[in-house]
Formats: C-alpha cells, structure tokens, sequence
C-alpha cells in the first residue's frame, strides 16, 4: 500500500508540473495564432498525456520481458522530459516569486488618483525574460539528454603517466590499459562494443585490469558478448575483480541457491574469458627480474545501501615484502575509508563504479556533475601523499542508455 501511495504521488506532481508548465506556454504564446496554439498545445499535451499513461500502466507491464533498447529508451525519455519541466519550473517560481513581491508592494504602495501617480507602474505579468529563459534551459536539457542516446559508445582513450620513486626499475615504463564497469546487460550493438575492445588491443599493454561490474544483474547477460572481451588479451595477463552489481543484489531470485549459483556462474564468464578474478586476494607480477603486488578485493563501499564483500586484510596478508602494490577496488569511496588510513604503502588504487554519472560537463579547466555530490573522488586521478587513486568513468552503460559530456572510457597508465 506504501508503494502504490507513492506511486500517485509522483503522478499528482507530474500533472501539477504540467499544468503549471502549460501555464507559463499559454502566456508566452498569447499574441500567436489560433492554429499555432492548437498545434504548440496539442503536442505539449500528447507528449505529457503520453507520458503519465505510461506511469500508470507501469505497474501491469512486466517490464523484463521488453527488448533491452525499448525499456532502457522509454525510460530514459520519460525521466528527461520530467527534469526538462523540472529545470524550466525552477525559473517560473522564480517569476512567480517576483510577481508576488510585486503584488504585496503594489497593496502597500497602491496606485493614486491625484494625477501624480507616483506609485504607478507595479508590473504583475509573467516575465518574458524568466519565462523564455525555462523554456530555453529546460529544453536545452531535454535535447542535449536525447542527443547523449549517441555517445554511449564513444569510447575515448584517456592516457596518463604516474611516476614512483619506489618503483622497482624492472617496472618502469609499464603500459596498464583499465577498464571498469561493462554492464553488458545495457548492451544492444555488438560491432560498437567490439570497436571498443579493438580500441583497447591497439593500446598494446602489458597488463589489463578490470574493476568490477561486468553485467548488471546476470551472468547470462555475457553471453553474447563473452566471445568479445575474450579477445582481450596482455602479456602479463588480464585480472579482475567484482562490482556491487555483480553480486545480483538487484535481483529477486526464487532461492538464496539461485542467487549463488548466479555468482558461481559469473566467476566462471571470467575464467572463460581468460581473466583472473582476484577475489580478496594478490598475485605477485614479475617484470625484468623485479617483483610487485597486485591486489584485487570484492566490492567495498563506505555508503551504508552497498554491502562490503571486500576483505582487504586477506587480500593484503602476505604483500608487505613487496615495494610497491597496485589495488583493484570497485567502488572508490574505500580509498578515503579504508585503504588510506590503514594500508598507507597502497601506491595505486583503481576505481570505477561512479561512470562520472553519464553526466556532466568536463573542460581543460572544469569539471563538473552531479555525481561529485555524492563521491568526493569520482572521476579521473587523484593524489594524497605518495598514494594515487584512479577512478574510471566506466565502459559501459546503465540506467540512462547514452552519456552527456562523461564519455565512456579506457585508461592508458603508463608508470614512470
């Protein structure tokens, strides 16, 4: 009962948006046509209607069976179009706070009939200004969120030297290419992913690392694409670890054995693949006759709603002899929580887990999204002390089936 009582509440705000919404169009498009109202209303209406139609039948949909593109796409449209509105109300009420300001002093300070009229001209219209300026920011939203439906697999090479005075000499000039976050389950466009994975071959690294969240639910997800990502191939070997999406926690499974058998499963897409699942464990990597630790654990994460799998007491017994120690962690909030305060000889860390939101605006000079409010370190590199995190923007997708500005990534790290 508590869910479908919040499931009308968001409709009853959806439609008191669109009728607020429809308010502010009715003013700006006062001095138009007859006909170019009905056609500005009809498709402001077939686009709202439509859209709180599909809420409602929501419910009575089994949602699992729609094609992949079709669910992600609908949803997608549907979120976009209520923040556009969302965004343009923010300007309204703005105005709307202004008139009412307005209509307050215009009781106080009423208009006279002296013929001074020294308190005429209280203006209670809508601004055009603020009016047009929703309109406009509202609607850039919407576009530049259906224009990123395209970007989602504009895989961008993203390369960065880090240089170690610990490093042992033999390690020098090593080429890492990481990945994190494939999310094959969102996939739908096999010879688009595969243009990514050529990508990554012809980066020729030594060593590959992936950091967690290969499907977004199921094993079975990587069917289809298992044959792909087994093309990557290093050297010194590919390894990986788990994402907090690849324990099927998002899941309602029939038993806890099935649930299990998921993980048994996705352990073995791994090991098929060619890929070394470390799972809060280390293996030592040799390299002209010097050694150094790589970790790898399960998810850990700060924030409370994800679970800790991850033991890094397990997976760091034994590496003190080592002088130098890269950790594969999924999620980056176990930098700041764990692995900083405690295992402060950790040289590099690398993360994914945030995809920088598929979302946000990044310049030579600025860089910027919403995710930023719940990370501290969300994308790209960061330092403290003699410690480095990376946290990758994510290969793949979820939820939202495209990217604004946070392009999908492959991380070229070269140590020096």
């Amino acid at each position: 009962m508590r869910n479908r009582s919040g499931w009308w509440m968001i409709i009853i705000v959806m439609l008191l948006l669109d009728f607020y919404v429809f308010q502010v169009i009715k003013a700006l498009t006062s001095g138009v046509t007859e006909k170019s109202k009905i056609t500005i209303f009809s498709i402001y209406w077939t686009l709202s209607i439509s859209a709180i139609a599909f809420l409602l039948l929501l419910p009575y949909f089994n949602t699992d069976t729609w094609p992949k593109s079709v669910r992600n796409y609908l949803f997608a449209t549907f979120v976009g179009l209520f923040v556009a509105k969302l965004l343009a109300a923010i300007f309204f009420v703005l105005d709307d706070a202004r008139r009412a300001i307005t209509w307050v002093l215009s009781k106080v300070f009423p208009e006279t009939d002296t013929g001074t009229n020294t308190n005429a001209g209280w203006n209670l219209n809508r601004s055009a200004f603020l009016s047009w300026l929703g309109i406009g920011v509202g609607g850039s939203f919407l576009g530049t969120f259906i224009y990123g439906f395209s970007n989602k697999y504009n895989y961008q090479v993203k390369k960065i030297q880090l240089a170690y005075k610990n490093l042992p000499k033999g390690f020098k000039g090593l080429k890492i290419v990481q990945i994190s976050d494939i999310h094959s389950g969102s996939f739908g466009d096999k010879k688009a992913v595969q243009r990514g994975v050529d990508m990554i071959l012809e980066e020729g690294a030594d060593l590959i690392l992936f950091t967690g969240d290969l499907v977004n639910d199921q094993a079975d997800e990587m069917l289809h694409y298992k044959d792909v990502f087994s093309k990557i191939k290093a050297p010194m070997g590919v390894f990986s670890t788990l994402g907090n999406h690849d324990y099927g926690d998002y899941v309602s499974w029939p038993s806890p054995t099935a649930k299990k058998q998921n993980l048994e499963n996705l352990k073995q897409v791994h090991k098929q693949m060619g890929w070394q699942l470390l799972m809060n464990e280390h293996v030592a990597l040799e390299r002209n006759g010097d050694s150094i630790a790589l970790l790898g654990i399960e998810n850990w994460s700060a924030l409370a709603r994800f679970p800790k799998y991850g033991r890094m007491d397990l997976a760091y017994d034994g590496t003190e002899r080592y002088p130098f120690k890269i950790l594969m962690s999924h999620d980056p909030t176990h930098w700041d929580a764990e692995v900083r305060p405690k295992y402060s000889d950790v040289d590099l860390m690398l993360s994914g887990h945030t995809h920088g939101m598929q979302f946000g605006l990044e310049t030579p000079f600025f860089r910027w999204s919403p995710v930023q409010w719940v990370y501290k370190q969300w994308a790209g590199l960061y330092e403290e002390g003699n410690q480095k995190l990376y946290v990758n923007r994510g290969y793949g997708f979820i939820g939202y089936p495209g990217r604004v500005g946070i392009l999908p990534e492959i991380t070229v790290i070269e140590l020096v």
